[in-house]
Protein backbone atom coordinates (compact mmCIF):
# COMPACT_ATOMS: atom_id res chain seq x y z
CA UNK A 1 0.00 0.00 0.00
CA UNK A 2 1.45 3.73 -0.70
CA UNK A 3 1.67 5.92 1.97
CA UNK A 4 0.44 9.76 1.97
CA UNK A 5 2.24 11.49 4.68
CA UNK A 6 0.01 14.54 5.47
CA UNK A 7 1.90 15.05 8.62
CA UNK A 8 2.39 19.17 9.08
CA UNK A 9 -0.06 20.16 6.27
CA UNK A 10 -3.40 20.83 7.56
CA UNK A 11 -5.79 21.00 4.81
CA UNK A 12 -9.06 21.93 4.57
CA UNK A 13 -11.97 18.89 3.86
CA UNK A 14 -12.18 19.72 -0.18
CA UNK A 15 -8.05 19.48 -0.45
CA UNK A 16 -8.09 16.62 2.17
CA UNK A 17 -10.46 15.00 -1.05
CA UNK A 18 -8.32 15.54 -3.43
CA UNK A 19 -5.28 13.79 -2.15
CA UNK A 20 -7.28 11.23 -0.42
CA UNK A 21 -6.59 7.58 -2.09
CA UNK A 22 -9.78 6.91 -4.14
CA UNK A 23 -10.30 5.35 -7.42
CA UNK A 24 -10.94 7.62 -10.20
CA UNK A 25 -14.70 7.09 -11.26
CA UNK A 26 -16.19 8.89 -14.08
CA UNK A 27 -19.84 7.99 -13.58
CA UNK A 28 -20.56 10.21 -16.95
CA UNK A 29 -18.80 7.90 -19.42
CA UNK A 30 -20.89 4.78 -17.15
CA UNK A 31 -24.28 6.87 -18.41
CA UNK A 32 -23.29 7.00 -22.22
CA UNK A 33 -23.31 3.43 -21.86
CA UNK A 34 -26.47 2.51 -20.16
CA UNK A 35 -28.43 5.17 -22.07
CA UNK A 36 -28.87 2.63 -24.73
CA UNK A 37 -29.14 -0.43 -23.06
CA UNK A 38 -32.14 1.60 -20.65
CA UNK A 39 -33.10 2.46 -24.13
CA UNK A 40 -33.54 -1.27 -25.40
CA UNK A 41 -35.14 -2.28 -22.34
CA UNK A 42 -38.09 0.08 -22.54
CA UNK A 43 -38.60 0.00 -26.17
CA UNK A 44 -38.53 -4.03 -26.36
CA UNK A 45 -38.92 -5.36 -22.99
CA UNK A 46 -38.35 -9.11 -22.50
CA UNK A 47 -36.45 -9.32 -25.83
CA UNK A 48 -34.04 -6.80 -24.76
CA UNK A 49 -32.97 -8.38 -21.23
CA UNK A 50 -32.25 -11.96 -23.31
CA UNK A 51 -29.97 -10.20 -25.87
CA UNK A 52 -28.05 -8.24 -22.64
CA UNK A 53 -27.89 -11.34 -20.77
CA UNK A 54 -26.29 -13.12 -22.91
CA UNK A 55 -24.26 -10.34 -24.09
CA UNK A 56 -23.00 -9.35 -20.47
CA UNK A 57 -23.45 -12.70 -18.22
CA UNK A 58 -22.89 -15.36 -21.16
CA UNK A 59 -26.35 -16.98 -20.99
CA UNK A 60 -29.76 -16.97 -22.09
CA UNK A 61 -32.24 -17.39 -19.11
CA UNK A 62 -35.09 -20.01 -20.38
CA UNK A 63 -37.53 -16.89 -18.91
CA UNK A 64 -37.11 -13.78 -17.53
CA UNK A 65 -39.14 -14.47 -14.01
CA UNK A 66 -38.06 -17.59 -11.69
CA UNK A 67 -40.13 -20.48 -11.47
CA UNK A 68 -41.67 -21.04 -8.28
CA UNK A 69 -40.50 -24.86 -8.09
CA UNK A 70 -36.79 -23.18 -8.88
CA UNK A 71 -36.99 -21.47 -5.60
CA UNK A 72 -38.36 -23.91 -4.09
CA UNK A 73 -35.50 -26.35 -4.59
CA UNK A 74 -33.28 -23.78 -3.58
CA UNK A 75 -34.31 -23.56 -0.41
CA UNK A 76 -34.68 -27.44 -0.14
CA UNK A 77 -31.13 -27.64 -1.21
CA UNK A 78 -29.66 -25.53 0.81
CA UNK A 79 -27.11 -26.54 3.46
CA UNK A 80 -28.71 -26.37 6.73
CA UNK A 81 -25.48 -24.73 8.60
CA UNK A 82 -26.11 -21.48 5.99
CA UNK A 83 -29.64 -21.88 6.48
CA UNK A 84 -29.45 -20.77 10.17
CA UNK A 85 -26.60 -18.85 9.47
CA UNK A 86 -29.17 -16.92 6.92
CA UNK A 87 -32.24 -16.79 9.65
CA UNK A 88 -30.16 -15.56 12.14
CA UNK A 89 -29.41 -12.65 9.89
CA UNK A 90 -32.72 -12.36 9.36
CA UNK A 91 -33.95 -11.90 12.73
CA UNK A 92 -30.83 -9.26 13.31
CA UNK A 93 -31.41 -7.65 10.79
CA UNK A 94 -35.10 -7.52 11.29
CA UNK A 95 -34.93 -6.29 15.11
CA UNK A 96 -32.65 -3.11 13.50
CA UNK A 97 -35.12 -2.36 10.90
CA UNK A 98 -38.49 -2.49 13.07
CA UNK A 99 -36.57 -0.08 15.49
CA UNK A 100 -36.23 2.27 12.43
CA UNK A 101 -39.88 2.64 11.45
CA UNK A 102 -40.93 6.35 12.44
CA UNK A 103 -43.86 6.90 14.51
CA UNK A 104 -46.56 8.85 13.34
CA UNK A 105 -46.80 12.62 14.82
CA UNK A 106 -49.55 15.21 15.35
CA UNK A 107 -48.53 18.89 16.51
CA UNK A 108 -51.42 21.29 17.43
CA UNK A 109 -51.21 24.78 16.51
CA UNK A 110 -53.72 26.40 18.34
CA UNK A 111 -57.54 25.92 18.68
CA UNK A 112 -59.19 23.87 15.63
CA UNK A 113 -55.13 23.39 14.16
CA UNK A 114 -53.09 20.67 13.68
CA UNK A 115 -50.86 19.33 11.23
CA UNK A 116 -50.53 15.36 11.53
CA UNK A 117 -47.34 13.73 9.83
CA UNK A 118 -48.06 9.96 8.52
CA UNK A 119 -45.86 7.34 7.14
CA UNK A 120 -47.21 5.13 4.14
CA UNK A 121 -45.01 2.34 2.33
CA UNK A 122 -44.55 2.96 -1.59
CA UNK A 123 -46.19 0.09 -3.36
CA UNK A 124 -43.78 -1.78 -5.09
CA UNK A 125 -40.22 -2.10 -4.94
CA UNK A 126 -37.25 -3.47 -7.13
CA UNK A 127 -34.25 -4.85 -4.88
CA UNK A 128 -31.30 -5.35 -6.72
CA UNK A 129 -28.96 -8.34 -5.56
CA UNK A 130 -25.73 -8.26 -7.21
CA UNK A 131 -24.15 -11.11 -8.91
CA UNK A 132 -20.56 -10.59 -10.27
CA UNK A 133 -17.17 -11.80 -8.52
CA UNK A 134 -19.37 -12.60 -5.29
CA UNK A 135 -23.07 -13.80 -5.27
CA UNK A 136 -24.29 -11.73 -2.20
CA UNK A 137 -26.76 -13.27 -0.88
CA UNK A 138 -26.28 -11.04 2.29
CA UNK A 139 -27.73 -8.26 0.17
CA UNK A 140 -31.06 -10.28 -0.31
CA UNK A 141 -31.47 -10.22 3.61
CA UNK A 142 -30.39 -6.17 3.38
CA UNK A 143 -32.74 -5.20 1.05
CA UNK A 144 -35.74 -7.34 1.66
CA UNK A 145 -36.02 -6.92 5.22
CA UNK A 146 -35.93 -3.29 5.75
CA UNK A 147 -38.68 -3.40 2.69
CA UNK A 148 -40.50 -5.74 4.46
CA UNK A 149 -40.65 -3.83 7.99
CA UNK A 150 -41.63 -0.98 6.40
CA UNK A 151 -45.04 -2.45 4.89
CA UNK A 152 -44.24 -3.07 1.06
CA UNK A 153 -47.09 -4.89 -0.35
CA UNK A 154 -45.12 -5.83 -3.46
CA UNK A 155 -41.35 -6.76 -3.75
CA UNK A 156 -39.58 -7.91 -6.25
CA UNK A 157 -35.89 -9.25 -6.73
CA UNK A 158 -33.47 -9.49 -9.57
CA UNK A 159 -30.08 -10.87 -9.55
CA UNK A 160 -27.89 -11.56 -12.58
CA UNK A 161 -28.32 -14.91 -14.63
CA UNK A 162 -25.45 -17.44 -13.63
CA UNK A 163 -24.41 -19.73 -16.37
CA UNK A 164 -23.09 -22.53 -14.40
CA UNK A 165 -26.89 -22.53 -12.81
CA UNK A 166 -28.76 -22.99 -15.88
CA UNK A 167 -29.48 -19.09 -16.83
CA UNK A 168 -30.88 -18.61 -12.89
CA UNK A 169 -29.33 -16.47 -10.17
CA UNK A 170 -26.78 -18.09 -7.83
CA UNK A 171 -28.07 -21.14 -5.84
CA UNK A 172 -27.89 -19.21 -2.49
CA UNK A 173 -29.50 -16.38 -3.44
CA UNK A 174 -32.98 -17.65 -4.87
CA UNK A 175 -32.58 -19.44 -1.23
CA UNK A 176 -32.54 -16.52 1.03
CA UNK A 177 -35.63 -15.01 -1.68
CA UNK A 178 -37.93 -18.16 -0.69
CA UNK A 179 -36.62 -18.39 3.06
CA UNK A 180 -37.94 -14.34 3.44
CA UNK A 181 -41.39 -15.15 1.27
CA UNK A 182 -40.18 -13.25 -1.92
CA UNK A 183 -41.30 -15.21 -4.93
CA UNK A 184 -41.09 -12.41 -7.39
CA UNK A 185 -37.15 -13.25 -8.62
CA UNK A 186 -36.19 -12.50 -12.01
CA UNK A 187 -32.79 -13.38 -13.98
CA UNK A 188 -31.44 -9.69 -14.72
CA UNK A 189 -28.31 -7.98 -14.21
CA UNK A 190 -26.68 -4.53 -14.46
CA UNK A 191 -28.18 -1.50 -15.51
CA UNK A 192 -30.94 -3.98 -18.02
CA UNK A 193 -32.08 -5.12 -14.89
CA UNK A 194 -32.72 -1.89 -13.51
CA UNK A 195 -34.23 -0.32 -16.72
CA UNK A 196 -36.58 -3.31 -16.07
CA UNK A 197 -37.73 -2.61 -12.59
CA UNK A 198 -37.90 1.10 -13.51
CA UNK A 199 -40.08 0.78 -17.30
CA UNK A 200 -41.65 -2.63 -16.99
CA UNK A 201 -41.58 -5.30 -19.37
CA UNK A 202 -44.45 -7.12 -20.81
CA UNK A 203 -48.54 -6.75 -19.84
CA UNK A 204 -48.54 -9.67 -17.03
CA UNK A 205 -51.20 -11.57 -18.68
CA UNK A 206 -50.00 -13.15 -22.14
CA UNK A 207 -46.32 -13.97 -20.55
CA UNK A 208 -46.21 -13.81 -16.88
CA UNK A 209 -42.73 -15.78 -17.15
CA UNK A 210 -41.42 -12.21 -19.38
CA UNK A 211 -43.30 -9.47 -17.83
CA UNK A 212 -42.07 -7.47 -14.61
CA UNK A 213 -44.58 -4.18 -13.21
CA UNK A 214 -42.51 -1.29 -13.14
CA UNK A 215 -41.71 -0.48 -9.00
CA UNK A 216 -41.79 3.12 -7.74
CA UNK A 217 -38.50 2.37 -5.58
CA UNK A 218 -35.38 0.72 -6.67
CA UNK A 219 -32.70 -0.08 -4.15
CA UNK A 220 -29.37 -2.25 -4.03
CA UNK A 221 -25.54 -2.20 -4.53
CA UNK A 222 -23.71 -2.92 -7.60
CA UNK A 223 -20.94 -1.74 -9.88
CA UNK A 224 -20.17 1.22 -11.64
CA UNK A 225 -23.15 0.57 -14.66
CA UNK A 226 -25.60 -0.27 -11.83
CA UNK A 227 -25.01 3.15 -10.07
CA UNK A 228 -25.24 5.13 -13.33
CA UNK A 229 -28.37 3.10 -14.49
CA UNK A 230 -29.87 3.99 -11.00
CA UNK A 231 -29.06 7.84 -11.61
CA UNK A 232 -30.59 7.81 -14.88
CA UNK A 233 -33.39 6.39 -13.76
CA UNK A 234 -33.76 8.59 -10.71
CA UNK A 235 -37.61 10.37 -11.53
CA UNK A 236 -39.08 7.98 -13.04
CA UNK A 237 -39.07 5.96 -9.61
CA UNK A 238 -37.06 6.72 -6.43
CA UNK A 239 -33.82 5.50 -5.66
CA UNK A 240 -31.70 4.59 -2.30
CA UNK A 241 -28.03 5.68 -2.97
CA UNK A 242 -25.65 4.99 -5.85
CA UNK A 243 -23.54 2.41 -3.69
CA UNK A 244 -20.73 1.37 -5.99
CA UNK A 245 -17.71 -0.58 -4.98
CA UNK A 246 -16.42 -0.83 -1.47
CA UNK A 247 -14.46 0.56 0.50
CA UNK A 248 -12.73 0.99 4.09
CA UNK A 249 -11.21 3.46 6.38
CA UNK A 250 -9.88 2.71 9.72
CA UNK A 251 -9.11 5.49 12.08
CA UNK A 252 -6.38 3.56 14.81
CA UNK A 253 -3.27 4.54 16.82
CA UNK A 254 -0.63 3.11 18.83
CA UNK A 255 -3.32 0.72 20.80
CA UNK A 256 -4.80 -0.85 17.93
CA UNK A 257 -3.51 -4.46 17.18
CA UNK A 258 -1.89 -4.31 13.80
CA UNK A 259 -3.70 -8.27 12.41
CA UNK A 260 -7.52 -6.66 13.28
CA UNK A 261 -6.34 -3.77 11.15
CA UNK A 262 -4.78 -5.71 8.34
CA UNK A 263 -7.59 -8.38 8.60
CA UNK A 264 -10.33 -6.05 7.79
CA UNK A 265 -8.38 -3.80 5.47
CA UNK A 266 -7.75 -7.33 3.33
CA UNK A 267 -11.60 -8.63 4.03
CA UNK A 268 -12.82 -5.40 1.96
CA UNK A 269 -10.19 -5.80 -0.79
CA UNK A 270 -11.68 -8.91 -1.29
CA UNK A 271 -14.45 -8.02 -2.95
CA UNK A 272 -13.06 -6.52 -5.60
CA UNK A 273 -9.86 -5.70 -7.45
CA UNK A 274 -11.40 -1.85 -7.58
CA UNK A 275 -12.07 -1.93 -3.32
CA UNK A 276 -10.46 0.81 -1.70
CA UNK A 277 -9.01 0.13 1.73
CA UNK A 278 -7.41 3.24 3.64
CA UNK A 279 -5.46 3.19 7.03
CA UNK A 280 -5.27 6.62 8.49
CA UNK A 281 -3.27 6.62 11.94
CA UNK A 282 -0.80 8.78 14.03
CA UNK A 283 1.73 5.83 14.05
CA UNK A 284 4.54 4.89 12.23
CA UNK A 285 5.00 2.05 13.61
CA UNK A 286 1.84 0.71 13.57
CA UNK A 287 1.55 1.53 9.92
CA UNK A 288 4.60 -0.71 9.48
CA UNK A 289 3.27 -3.58 11.65
CA UNK A 290 0.13 -3.40 9.50
CA UNK A 291 1.85 -3.72 6.62
CA UNK A 292 4.12 -6.42 7.20
CA UNK A 293 0.34 -8.40 8.41
CA UNK A 294 -0.98 -7.66 5.28
CA UNK A 295 2.00 -9.27 3.57
CA UNK A 296 1.70 -12.61 6.00
CA UNK A 297 -2.21 -12.81 5.69
CA UNK A 298 -2.65 -11.81 1.56
CA UNK A 299 -0.46 -14.84 0.85
CA UNK A 300 -2.75 -17.26 2.34
CA UNK A 301 -5.39 -15.56 1.28
CA UNK A 302 -7.78 -17.69 -1.27
CA UNK A 303 -8.40 -14.51 -2.90
CA UNK A 304 -5.09 -13.51 -3.03
CA UNK A 305 -4.77 -11.94 -6.46
CA UNK A 306 -7.66 -9.69 -5.99
CA UNK A 307 -6.50 -8.40 -2.67
CA UNK A 308 -3.15 -7.31 -3.68
CA UNK A 309 -4.41 -5.41 -6.62
CA UNK A 310 -6.98 -3.44 -4.54
CA UNK A 311 -4.58 -2.81 -2.00
CA UNK A 312 -2.08 -1.86 -4.49
CA UNK A 313 -4.31 0.49 -6.36
CA UNK A 314 -4.79 4.01 -6.54
CA UNK A 315 -8.06 3.58 -3.90
CA UNK A 316 -6.44 2.58 -1.35
CA UNK A 317 -2.89 3.06 0.65
CA UNK A 318 -1.77 4.52 4.24
CA UNK A 319 -2.18 7.85 5.40
CA UNK A 320 -0.05 9.37 8.13
CA UNK A 321 -1.22 12.20 10.26
CA UNK A 322 -0.07 14.28 13.02
CA UNK A 323 -2.17 13.05 15.64
CA UNK A 324 -5.80 12.32 16.81
CA UNK A 325 -7.65 15.68 15.85
CA UNK A 326 -5.85 15.44 12.72
CA UNK A 327 -6.86 11.84 11.57
CA UNK A 328 -11.01 12.26 12.86
CA UNK A 329 -10.45 15.64 10.45
CA UNK A 330 -9.08 13.28 7.56
CA UNK A 331 -11.83 10.55 7.73
CA UNK A 332 -14.40 13.01 8.08
CA UNK A 333 -13.17 14.58 4.75
CA UNK A 334 -12.85 10.96 3.16
CA UNK A 335 -16.44 9.64 4.24
CA UNK A 336 -15.80 6.22 4.13
CA UNK A 337 -18.64 3.86 3.52
CA UNK A 338 -17.29 2.00 6.43
CA UNK A 339 -14.83 3.30 9.29
CA UNK A 340 -13.18 1.12 11.99
CA UNK A 341 -12.26 3.16 15.11
CA UNK A 342 -9.19 1.32 16.44
CA UNK A 343 -8.04 3.67 18.72
CA UNK A 344 -8.22 4.55 22.90
CA UNK A 345 -11.75 5.84 23.76
CA UNK A 346 -12.85 4.67 20.49
CA UNK A 347 -16.76 5.15 21.43
CA UNK A 348 -16.09 8.88 22.32
CA UNK A 349 -14.11 9.08 18.65
CA UNK A 350 -16.72 7.31 16.83
CA UNK A 351 -19.40 9.90 18.43
CA UNK A 352 -17.33 12.91 16.81
CA UNK A 353 -17.20 11.30 13.62
CA UNK A 354 -20.04 13.16 11.32
CA UNK A 355 -19.06 11.62 7.72
CA UNK A 356 -19.62 7.91 7.45
CA UNK A 357 -21.92 5.09 5.96
CA UNK A 358 -21.36 2.85 9.37
CA UNK A 359 -19.10 3.26 11.76
CA UNK A 360 -17.78 0.19 13.56
CA UNK A 361 -15.95 1.03 17.42
CA UNK A 362 -13.90 -1.03 19.23
CA UNK A 363 -11.40 -4.11 17.79
CA UNK A 364 -13.93 -6.19 17.96
CA UNK A 365 -16.69 -4.21 15.89
CA UNK A 366 -14.90 -5.47 12.40
CA UNK A 367 -16.69 -4.62 8.94
CA UNK A 368 -17.65 -8.15 7.92
CA UNK A 369 -19.84 -8.03 11.30
CA UNK A 370 -21.81 -5.57 9.44
CA UNK A 371 -21.60 -7.22 5.75
CA UNK A 372 -23.75 -10.25 7.20
CA UNK A 373 -25.25 -10.30 10.57
CA UNK A 374 -24.79 -7.38 12.87
CA UNK A 375 -28.82 -6.05 12.49
CA UNK A 376 -27.64 -2.88 10.89
CA UNK A 377 -27.43 -2.45 7.34
CA UNK A 378 -24.63 -3.20 4.47
CA UNK A 379 -25.65 -1.13 1.35
CA UNK A 380 -24.54 2.20 2.29
CA UNK A 381 -23.33 5.13 0.28
CA UNK A 382 -19.86 4.91 -1.48
CA UNK A 383 -17.20 7.23 -3.05
CA UNK A 384 -17.38 9.94 -0.32
CA UNK A 385 -21.58 10.31 -0.72
CA UNK A 386 -21.88 9.70 2.89
CA UNK A 387 -21.26 13.18 3.52
CA UNK A 388 -24.78 13.63 2.43
CA UNK A 389 -26.40 10.32 1.88
CA UNK A 390 -27.51 7.66 4.39
CA UNK A 391 -27.34 3.65 4.59
CA UNK A 392 -30.43 1.67 3.23
CA UNK A 393 -32.77 1.43 5.82
CA UNK A 394 -36.75 1.40 6.58
CA UNK A 395 -36.74 5.48 4.90
CA UNK A 396 -36.01 4.58 1.30
CA UNK A 397 -39.75 2.64 1.29
CA UNK A 398 -41.83 5.19 3.32
CA UNK A 399 -43.31 8.47 1.94
CA UNK A 400 -43.96 10.85 5.07
CA UNK A 401 -47.30 12.52 4.18
CA UNK A 402 -48.45 15.71 6.11
CA UNK A 403 -52.23 15.81 6.69
CA UNK A 404 -53.48 19.25 7.69
CA UNK A 405 -56.52 19.67 9.85
CA UNK A 406 -57.84 23.11 10.71
CA UNK A 407 -61.28 24.21 11.28
CA UNK A 408 -63.44 27.50 10.63
CA UNK A 409 -61.70 28.79 14.34
CA UNK A 410 -58.34 27.62 13.22
CA UNK A 411 -58.56 29.18 10.04
CA UNK A 412 -59.64 32.64 11.13
CA UNK A 413 -56.77 32.48 13.13
CA UNK A 414 -54.29 33.09 10.58
CA UNK A 415 -56.37 34.29 7.38
CA UNK A 416 -55.08 37.97 7.78
CA UNK A 417 -51.31 36.83 8.13
CA UNK A 418 -51.89 34.74 5.03
CA UNK A 419 -53.66 37.58 3.21
CA UNK A 420 -51.02 39.59 3.63
CA UNK A 421 -48.44 37.05 2.42
CA UNK A 422 -50.16 36.32 -0.44
CA UNK A 423 -50.28 39.85 -1.45
CA UNK A 424 -46.60 39.99 -0.48
CA UNK A 425 -46.06 36.62 -3.26
CA UNK A 426 -48.62 38.82 -6.13
CA UNK A 427 -50.66 35.32 -6.00
CA UNK A 428 -54.21 37.59 -4.30
CA UNK A 429 -56.09 34.76 -5.24
CA UNK A 430 -54.57 32.25 -2.90
CA UNK A 431 -55.53 34.94 -0.23
CA UNK A 432 -58.97 34.99 -1.33
CA UNK A 433 -59.51 31.28 -0.71
CA UNK A 434 -59.13 32.03 2.51
CA UNK A 435 -61.19 35.15 3.14
CA UNK A 436 -64.31 34.04 1.23
CA UNK A 437 -64.49 31.44 4.01
CA UNK A 438 -65.41 34.00 6.66
CA UNK A 439 -68.74 34.43 4.97
CA UNK A 440 -69.45 31.22 4.49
Amino acid sequence: MRTIDLRGRRLTPSELRAVLPRAEVNIEVASQRVRPILGRVRSEGAAALSDLSERFDGVRPHSLRVPAPVLETALQELPADVRSALEEAIRRARLGHEAQVPKPATTSLGPGAQVRQKWVPVQRVGLYVPGGLAALVSSVVMNVVPAQAAGVGSIAVASPPQKDNDGWPETTILAACALLGVDEVYAAGGAQAIGMFAYGVGDGESDEANSCAPVDVVTGPGNIYVAAAKRAVLGVVGIDSEAGTTEIAVLADETAEPAFVAADLISQAEHDPAAGSVLVTDSPALAASVDEAIGEQTDVAKHHQRIRTALSGPQSGVVLVDDLEHGIAVVDAYAAEHLEIHTAEAASVADRIQNAGAIFVGPYSPVPLGDYIAGSNHVLPTGGTARFASGLGVQAYLKSVQVIEYDRTGLEEVTDQLITLAHAEDLPAHGVAARLRRTR
